[in-house]
């Protein structure tokens, strides 16, 4: 495709800092989305949308958005963004929106929303979500194609990945209720790049709460299915960086670009994906060695580049985007032999790694110590008075693709280029009236007696066409008619 819609969708990790806090981490949650609503910066929703997400339990946002509470986790959708700089923006903007809750609440001392995937302690995991558009001719059914884009998403971890202490042994069920688990005794982890690595254990498969996949394989577009299929990945970790969020996404979107163009090749495929994905993530040497399907012997960071090489001959000089793409994906595969200090501020594992290790070096403390540990919690810390990451900003070691006037902006105003700038212009419009609706991503209904607004291609804004059937409903203003112009005499 000539341009692709990218979205994300995190869930945030919360923390309860205060024994004595009235309220637990799931109506903490719900007070926090009520209040975002509160202030007029959205409409909750008025039907069941699921069996566990009753009227109230989340809405659509006047950016385009959504917030909502999901398996108790607190969680936003970024609107539907068509460059990399949007997606940035309305990611992050998502998130002030959140702690703007909490400041606003009165709880930043008591409450910490956390933007990482695993509980430390329990080590349960929650996910961030990347959502592509492709062409429904996409080659996604073929197996082959598949492979090699888990090939891509194993091996992209060694600059997308958030990092963590310790690990997780995983089991493909081990959310389910009443199912024993074989408990192995392996090698203890101190720190490995990856949070979301050792839960991941399928290479492919549809469901996205307990078989876990590399590469989740359900088709539901969200747009028109006749012309579109949304790529769907549960695979990744949520970045504090910037650098890392964009290189998450953009190198994924050229990775498909390679695969629909038929450039993408099967030499790149992976002798098994899951067990190279947990040993990349915890090789204590990031020496990140795999083997190929072929039996040859390679490392993540040589297949990375044979990627990017190909991309480079194939799809260089197409658009300013990808060639921004191409040269920082070449920059941090050049940098990261040099070890994490040459990263900082542009891939959060190695932040992070460089941060804890320094703390542990002028503490005296074990990896697993639970001082360090909270250390790691605090690099994804919302608050900006608390959070580790925040310092790299204000020294400027921080990467920066979008601005804070920009986010601050975004918080209430949808990216233009898509169908969120016609779904704001809904929601701000509904805002001040008390009609009824049903709205969904693909489309709204206010009265039971009209057919639904349809909204089935992401590429329209249908701004205008939605202001013309809210005049037809009584919910704008008919325009003003112009003055006529006074007879020459």
């Amino acid at each position: 495709m000539r341009k692709r819609i990218y979205g994300i969708e995190t869930e945030y990790g919360l923390l309860v800092n205060d024994n004595d806090f009235p309220y637990g981490p799931v109506e903490i949650a719900d007070r926090i989305k009520d209040h975002v609503f509160s202030k007029g910066l959205g409409v909750l929703d008025l039907h069941y949308r699921a069996k566990h997400e009753p009227p109230g339990n989340g809405g659509f946002l006047a950016n385009g958005g959504r917030l909502y509470i999901d398996m108790g986790h607190l969680e936003y959708a970024s609107p539907e963004c068509c460059n990399l700089v949007d997606l940035i923006t309305f990611d992050r903007a998502g998130d002030q929106l959140v702690q703007d809750a909490v400041e606003e609440l009165g709880w930043a001392d008591q409450v910490s929303i956390i933007k990482n995937n695993v509980d430390l302690e329990t080590n349960a995991t929650f996910g961030c979500h990347e959502n592509y558009l492709v062409g429904r001719s996409f080659p996604f059914d073929e197996r082959e194609n598949l492979k090699i884009l888990s090939a891509f998403l194993v091996t992209r971890q060694i600059y997308c990945g958030a990092g963590r202490i310790g690990a997780c042994n995983p089991h493909p069920f081990r959310d389910w209720d009443g199912v024993s688990m074989e408990i192995h005794e392996e090698e203890p982890v101190d720190f490995q790049i990856s949070q979301r690595a050792d839960h991941i254990p399928n290479e492919f498969y549809r469901w996205v709460q307990y078989n876990r996949a590399i590469v989740n394989t359900r088709d539901e577009p969200l747009s028109d299915p006749t012309k579109y299929r949304r790529i769907h990945l549960l695979v990744g970790d949520s970045n504090m960086s910037e650098f890392a969020t964009a290189m998450k996404m953009g190198t994924t979107t050229l990775m498909l670009d390679l695969l629909e163009q038929g450039f993408a090749k099967r030499e790149w495929i992976l002798a098994e994906s899951v067990g190279t994905m947990r040993s990349i993530s915890r090789d204590p040497e990031f020496k990140w060695e795999i083997t190929m399907r072929d039996g040859n012997r390679s490392t993540a960071l040589e297949l990375q580049w044979e990627i990017l090489e190909c991309a480079k001959a194939h799809l260089g000089g197409s658009r300013h985007e990808t060639d921004w793409i191409l040269e920082n994906w070449e920059s941090v595969l050049t940098d990261i032999p040099k070890g994490p200090e040459a990263l900082l501020g542009r891939v959060d594992w190695a932040s992070k790694y460089w941060m804890l290790s320094e703390f542990k070096k002028e503490e005296n403390l074990d990896w697993h110590d639970p001082w360090l540990k909270s250390q790691d919690l605090e690099y994804h810390n919302l608050n900006r008075q608390t959070g580790l990451y925040w310092g790299l900003e204000e020294t400027g070691d921080a990467f920066r693709k979008t601005t804070d006037a920009a986010i601050e902006h975004s918080k209430t105003t949808p990216p233009r280029g898509t169908r969120a700038d016609g779904r704001g212009a809904l929601i701000k419009a509904l805002m001040g009236t008390h009609a009824g609706y049903l709205i969904d991503w693909i489309g709204f209904r206010l009265s039971k007696n009209e057919e639904p607004f349809l909204m089935l291609d992401p590429f329209i804004s249908y701004k205008s066409e939605i202001h013309d059937y809210l005049r037809s409903m009584d919910l704008l203003p008919q325009p003003e008619t112009p003055s006529p112009l006074p007879e020459k005499k």
